[in-house]
């Protein structure tokens, strides 16, 4: 079984959530607010898993969930544990915070 790691703009709305605040004190108004996400299954797949609702989905993504950015975690993929893939979703949410996005990660 192969994982990925996928990254989804997040509608500028969730800038209103005092938690996506709180945990984003460093994001610039002038970059997109993304959501970090692995999977055992396809980005697009999970993608649409997270916009159908449910306990398997995120609630920002649910709720603000714009599109896939296959440009910043494509050349990420495959991977070949879900160890690896979740090492990889913290490290890519820790590179874009730094980098003035706004991150929401599990």
């Amino acid at each position: 079984m192969a994982y990925h790691v996928y990254v989804i703009e997040l509608d500028e709305e969730v800038r209103k959530s005092g938690r996506f605040r709180k945990a984003n004190p460093r994001m610039t108004i002038a970059l997109p607010c993304l959501y970090v996400g692995q999977t055992a299954r396809s980005p697009e797949a999970r993608f649409r898993q997270h916009l159908q609702g449910g306990r398997l989905a995120n609630s920002y993504v649910n709720k603000y969930g714009r599109r896939l950015l296959p440009d910043i975690y494509q050349k990420y993929n495959s991977i070949p544990t879900r160890k690896d893939a979740l090492e990889l979703e913290k490290y890519l949410a820790v590179i874009l915070r730094a980098a003035g996005h706004g991150v929401w990660t599990n």
